[in-house]
């Protein structure tokens, strides 16, 4: 059994978190998560100079509802001044966690020396860190990636001088910025880094079902399991994760009315938060998630992705739902004009 202990106020046994995602991991989304069994979850990215010159796109990035607790907020950066006052104007909002973001890969991030470039020059890495720890009073994580490339993992060396720093947690995604998102997640590295910290250290990458889960507890030792792409329109994964670790059984997976329900319940969050147009136009990573493997998917995706109203949405999806609920694909290919039926 694996405790997950950050801080004073979590203690959590085998916790499945829900991984920071740029423009995924938004406050209707990370609701949704947590309804069905994300025992922590995180916020997208926040550029720690956005919020040191108060940025209102990026503030409004903090906020989050009492029910997400525990949550953490993240921020990335490469400067000290912007990094500590950002992490003492998330502290203002009252998370449970500050998080550090060490891993991001993208071109546009590591060209500024912040995310996955600070891999390249880990005592910079650990000097920021501890600044950051001692401008704040709430508990302080990392989460990075093995090295900038296989000719250069130094996650061993780099958990345990954090640790030094007094972090109080390390997510690894176990796999280096050249790697981006590219093969196998080694997760051989969470368990040696295990032998020589102490505080907690989770995983992420690779991890896309509930076996996955039970699977990473079992084989590194690691205090939890962060889920990141896999839970995209696909919340279900936490509760899926937490039944099969509570009680050795995959539980039924939700049925196509679930499926949509949950689907436009998420989308009229998101409309609540964002506005009708934003709301609508970038809910559209989420489809794929909620339909996939449904015959006839992609025909159904490309249609709502154009409209332009959640009414229309909605009678769209709850007419595909009833026609699948009936069995009937032939109508369903008919209507969306489809030679092929895609089989359940």
């Amino acid at each position: 059994m694996a405790i997950l202990k950050i801080g004073d106020k979590i203690q959590i046994k085998d916790a499945v978190v829900l991984a920071p995602m740029e423009d995924v991991t938004e406050k209707p989304f990370r609701m949704i998560c947590k309804e069905f069994g994300a025992d922590v979850v995180y916020s997208e990215f926040i550029s720690s100079e956005a919020l040191y010159r108060r940025v209102e796109k990026s503030l409004r990035k903090i906020d989050f509802d009492e029910s997400e607790r525990p949550i953490g907020i993240q921020i990335f950066g490469a400067n000290d001044e912007p990094m500590v006052e950002s992490a003492r104007i998330v502290e203002s909002f009252n998370p449970d966690i500050i998080d550090i973001n060490y891993g991001c890969w993208v071109k546009n991030v590591v060209k500024n020396n912040a995310g996955a470039a600070m891999l390249k020059q880990p005592d910079r890495m650990v000097e920021l860190t501890r600044l950051v720890v001692q401008s704040v009073k709430l508990p302080v994580t990392v989460k990075t990636r093995l090295g900038w490339d296989r000719k250069s993992i130094v996650i061993c060396d780099v958990a345990r001088r954090l640790e030094d720093v007094g972090i109080s947690a390390l997510t690894i995604h176990c796999r280096t910025r050249e790697d981006a998102h590219k093969g196998e997640a080694d997760w051989s590295w969470v368990a040696k880094v295990k032998q020589i910290v102490s505080i907690p250290v989770i995983l992420n990458g690779d991890v896309k079902s509930a076996q996955d889960v039970k699977r990473a507890f079992d084989e590194t030792g690691c205090d939890a399991v962060m889920i990141g792409r896999a839970a995209i329109g696909n919340p279900f994964i936490f509760h899926e994760a937490k039944h099969f670790l509570q009680t050795g059984k995959i539980p039924e997976p939700p049925n196509v009315r679930q499926r949509i329900d949950v689907c436009l319940r998420h989308l009229k969050m998101n409309i609540e938060y964002k506005g009708e147009r934003l709301g609508l136009v970038e809910f559209r990573k989420f489809y794929s998630g909620y339909l996939k493997n449904l015959p006839n998917a992609s025909k159904v995706r490309s249609k709502v992705v154009v409209s332009e109203s959640y009414n229309e949405i909605e009678e769209i999806l709850m007419n595909y739902c009833k026609q699948l609920e009936e069995g009937a694909v032939s109508e369903i290919k008919q209507e969306f004009e489809i030679e092929e039926p895609t089989t359940f």
